[in-house]
């Protein structure tokens, strides 16, 4: 049972920190670069597929890292698989009370945001998401710390 809550937790912890990264690393500067206009447009279009994708797995991730935490015995093993969960769960938040209200105050139908108003709100985007990414290479690290640390006492 706890190989199986490894593996679940090492490849949900490095596909969300991949997914973050890739985006971090190729969408948020092509946003950056865009008049407000464009920005709003290709905002639209990209992360159409992102939801409930990530939403689920970043949720399932930092489960199977709690799980994986209330599972091992003794403190000092336990604690990396509970930072790791509880960083999962700040991605979490960060998104879903910072990253999505933006999304879909960009993606709302009928009416754009004016120009001065798009760049506030690219530029909270860009510094959640940054954020966000961060916290998931974090758990990442603590998860595959952890699991190691866990293998080879």
């Amino acid at each position: 049972m706890l190989a199986v809550l490894d593996v679940l937790a090492l490849m949900g912890a490095g596909v969300t920190a991949g997914v973050l990264f890739c985006v971090a690393l190729s969408i948020v500067p092509a946003f950056a670069a865009l008049p407000a206009d464009r920005y709003i447009e290709l905002h639209r279009l990209v992360g159409r597929n992102y939801d409930p994708t990530m939403p689920i797995l970043v949720l399932g991730t930092t489960l199977a890292a709690a799980a994986r935490a209330v599972l091992t015995p003794g403190w000092p093993a336990r604690l990396p698989f509970a930072v790791a969960a509880l960083l999962l769960l700040a991605v979490s938040v960060v998104s879903h009370l910072g990253n999505v209200p933006i999304n879909r105050l960009v993606k709302r139908p009928g009416r754009d945001p004016a120009p001065a108003h798009v760049d506030r709100l690219r530029r909270r985007w860009r510094h959640l998401h940054l954020l966000r990414t961060g916290l998931a290479l974090l758990a990442l690290t603590c998860e595959a710390a952890a699991v190691v640390a866990s293998h080879h006492p």
